[in-house]
């Protein structure tokens, strides 16, 4: 959540408030953070050294108004370029990256970004279709009474191998419209 937070931060000083108007209005699609989960975060941002926090004096209610600093433009920039992690968090980082994608000065940074992800799609489908390979070529070897539990972890595994092809297939269209 930090580098989502300092992405956001990009575009302008926000308030702990605007900030959850922003999750809210788009990445809540991908990414829940309560006010408390943020507020953690924007502190530990502050203690980093990422993000400065000041009173907003235009505001009645004093609001806080919070910017990032050029170190953490550094360290989202540096998080944007990273490739990315394999496991239960990569699709939420992948649409966190693309959603911020944007905000990347550089057009060569936005294509590293793509095909550092479409290559990581697929490795992953490779490394899925491997084991549905092995699955498969055990599945008549298997008793009866574990044929259904076998048939449902099958599901799944397809559900992963759909969600890798698809991945790779969206990374590509992306890729194209950057062009």
């Amino acid at each position: 959540m930090p580098f989502v937070i300092l992405g956001l931060l990009l575009s302008g000083p926000l308030s702990l408030y605007d900030l959850h108007k922003r999750f809210t209005a788009g990445i809540s699609l991908f990414y829940s953070a309560s006010y408390g989960s943020l507020q953690r975060s924007l502190s530990q941002l502050v203690a980093d050294g990422a993000v400065t926090v000041s009173d907003d004096h235009t505001s009645a209610r004093r609001r806080k108004l919070h910017t990032i600093t050029t170190a953490g433009r550094a360290q989202w920039r540096e998080w944007m370029l990273a490739p990315l992690p394999t496991g239960a968090d990569a699709e939420t980082i992948l649409l966190a990256k693309v959603f911020l994608l944007g905000r990347l000065d550089s057009a060569d940074d936005r294509r590293r970004v793509l095909a550092a992800a479409r290559e990581q799609a697929v490795v992953t489908l490779a490394e899925l279709d491997g084991v549905r390979r092995e699955l498969d070529a055990q599945a008549p070897t298997l008793a009866e009474e574990h044929r259904e539990v076998f048939a449902y972890q099958r599901a799944v595994l397809d559900y992963g191998l759909r969600t890798a092809r698809l991945a790779a297939e969206w990374i590509d269209e992306l890729e194209e419209d950057v062009r």
